[in-house]
């Protein structure tokens, strides 16, 4: 007798929510309900039998948690600035919960609301933070003992044309939230914050030159995990050379950290979104391992790919698979079924194996 589909509820019908429920619904074993505010966004998602769309907000809560009952799981793929509101309502619910959210504050919210629920909270399930720290983990397992962990992810265009050498491929918000906020790291072994936009570095994969720096967010909770066992510790994000500098002008020059809004909104006026676009992947590790210091890396870059009948950018394909992986090993018991998850609790095979995470080795196809 074949199995019912698992009810999911993904909240936000954005470009990685859309891919989200896709995916899900292609493989017959998940029935999506595709839940956003807005008609029109919702009405863009593609028709499939086991999709439904739910025009709704996250508020009225008790409305929200009624809705979420119906469900085994709840996938937030909105603002980061509404999570502990989603998550919150997810523990009310008792319905596992998984999120996208690149925000440390909103995470550690969602880390204290852990006693308050008997199914799983799962936040950062995207790339970074996300796949990040299951290769970090990974790279940390091979030594005795590890000395640096450096981890470097960018999403970025695929042909650079404007002075910022970026094209919009992902949320201007958060990005911008990204640069702005405190970055966690341990140096010298300690565990510290250091300035977001510094620690500028060059480095050259594949041939292409590329830079990297501090941004806010990445590790996620891969400092908590790897605390007193690691010297050095860090997450930078990979940009073309000379796109730090443009940033620096605006945010602090110019003062428009000071007023996000009008930086999101000149940049989504100005600068073109594409489809073209590659998700850069760069870590290494350092240690001793059979009483020498040995250096591992993994490296790896994704594009654009077509899954369930459709084309999907690269951003939306990292972020969306890697959440979708999560789920499915949740679902099917490979993760704690309460509590809170950490991201580098996960198995790099595990993840790389499953059917959705196999996004993360497949090969660029001329």
């Amino acid at each position: 007798m074949q199995k019912p589909p698992t009810p999911v509820l993904v909240i936000g019908a954005g470009n990685i929510g859309q891919m989200i429920a896709a995916l899900l619904t292609d493989t017959n074993e998940y029935a999506v309900t595709l839940m956003d505010q807005s008609e029109a966004v919702l009405a863009r998602s593609e028709t499939h039998p086991l999709l439904t769309r739910c025009v709704q907000a996250i508020e009225p809560h008790d409305a929200l948690v009624k809705l979420m009952q119906r469900h085994q799981a709840v996938i937030s793929a909105a603002p980061f600035s509404v999570t502990e509101r989603i998550a919150k309502a997810a523990c009310e619910a008792q319905v596992h919960y998984l999120d996208l959210t690149e925000d440390v504050a909103m995470t550690k919210a969602v880390m204290s609301l852990s006693g308050k629920t008997k199914a799983a909270l799962i936040p950062q399930c995207g790339l970074a933070p996300g796949f990040i720290s299951i290769v970090g983990m990974d790279l940390a397992r091979h030594f005795e003992k590890l000395d640096t962990l450096r981890l470097r992810v960018g999403a970025l265009p695929e042909f650079p044309s404007n002075a910022l050498g970026y094209n919009l491929t992902w949320s201007t918000a958060g990005v911008i939230n990204e640069y702005c906020q405190p970055c966690e790291a341990i140096v010298g072994g300690n565990l510290t914050s250091v300035p977001a936009l510094e620690e500028l570095e060059h480095f050259a994969l594949d041939g292409i030159q590329y830079e990297a720096f501090n941004t806010s967010g990445g590790l996620g909770t891969l400092c908590e995990s790897l605390a007193g066992k690691v010297r050095n510790l860090n997450y930078r994000t990979i940009r073309f050379p000379g796109h730090r500098d443009a940033m620096k002008l605006l945010l602090q020059d110019l003062r428009l950290a000071e007023r996000p809004s009008l930086l999101t909104e000149v940049i989504e006026y100005a600068i073109p979104k594409t489809d073209q676009d590659q998700v850069v992947i760069f870590a290494t590790a350092t240690g001793m391992r059979e009483g020498r210091i040995y250096q591992e890396s993994y490296a790896h870059t994704v594009y654009p790919q077509k899954h369930a009948q459709q084309q999907w950018t690269a951003i939306q394909t990292t972020t969306a698979s890697s959440v979708c992986a999560v789920l499915d090993l949740l679902m099917t018991g490979r993760l704690p079924q309460q509590g809170f998850v950490k991201q580098e609790d996960i198995r790099l095979q595990d993840f790389l194996a499953n059917r959705f995470g196999r996004a993360y080795v497949s090969r660029r196809v001329a």
